[in-house]
């Protein structure tokens, strides 16, 4: 029977499309747990910390015990549901801990990941069209906020931090593909909504002055910096980084350069992305909080 697992929005995990997610909320954080270490085993004292953080019960290791149970009958419904065998089991156990036994393949993040390291190499390449298609790809496995419907503890909060920061990074990166390949119409209402949600991340700001200003919108390229200047200097006090000022007077002064496709937001490439990107624009929110 095939297990597939959603993680890359709201936890969704079926058997034969038969959902298997606990509707209460700690048995709901044992399986996210488990359904982002699929194959692998995850240990008791890991899941105890997951749910209760620093102060478990003194009964947690027989509560813990009770969830799974929770969560394997949620599976074994699932199971009898999709016309299966009832003994079959999907949740092992194992001398210190649990877990999922699942095909990696049929799980989002795995699928995501794959391609995501496919569009990095082809971006680090220069094969913009490749790293547009596979980066986009990547992306359409995410629905919403990793664990949208999840409420996180200490392990979960890393994880999804860390998955919401390679999404950042790739839609960076497939963006600048888009724009080395001249598809700045095409990018203005995405970056719009980008630098609206994310008011203080300066990366999609300094695309979004470029796709404006090479469709012919100067004026709301210069906007689009004062207002991003005003909002950062307000909220924290700082200025804009240099390669940010740099786009700004390149842009102010109709310099050639900003209509080469190889200046892209701000910088010239092409030049070798890191395996691991993370957005180049400064997250001022994140750098206030150091």
């Amino acid at each position: 029977m095939k297990v597939e697992v959603r993680i890359l929005g709201p936890l969704e995990v079926s058997v034969d499309g038969e959902s298997a997610v606990p509707s209460a909320n700690k048995p709901s954080k044992v399986l996210a747990l488990l359904a982002l270490n699929v194959g692998h085993v995850v240990t008791a004292p890991t899941l105890i910390e997951e749910i209760w953080d620093q102060h478990p019960p003194r009964t947690c290791l027989s509560t813990l015990q009770t969830y799974v149970l929770k969560v394997r009958k949620k599976f074994q419904d699932a199971v009898v549901a999709a016309g299966g065998d009832p003994a079959t089991e999907i949740v092992l156990t194992r001398r210190n801990g649990y877990l999922l036994d699942a095909d990696p393949d049929d799980v989002d993040v795995t699928q995501y990941t794959r391609l995501s390291k496919a569009g990095r190499r082809a971006a680090n390449m220069g094969d913009h069209a490749n790293a547009s298609r596979l980066l986009g790809s990547a992306l359409t496995r995410w629905t919403g906020s990793a664990l949208a419907d999840v409420l996180l503890g200490p392990h979960l909060s890393i994880e999804a931090a860390q998955l919401e920061e390679s999404r950042l990074g790739d839609l960076e990166l497939r963006i600048d593909a888009d724009l080395h390949l001249e598809r700045h119409h095409e990018l203005l209402g995405e970056l719009a909504m980008l630098c609206a949600r994310y008011p203080m991340l300066e990366s999609f700001h300094a695309q979004y002055m470029l796709a404006l200003y090479r469709s012919g919108r100067q004026w709301r390229a210069l906007q689009t910096y004062r207002e991003f200047r005003a909002t950062i200097a307000d909220q924290l006090g700082i200025e804009p980084s240099p390669r940010l000022q740099r786009l700004h007077h390149a842009i102010l002064r109709s310099e050639s350069e900003v209509d080469d496709p190889n200046f892209v937001s701000g910088r010239w490439t092409p030049g070798r992305v890191p395996e691991a990107h993370a957005p180049s624009g400064t997250d001022v929110a994140a750098v206030s909080r150091r």
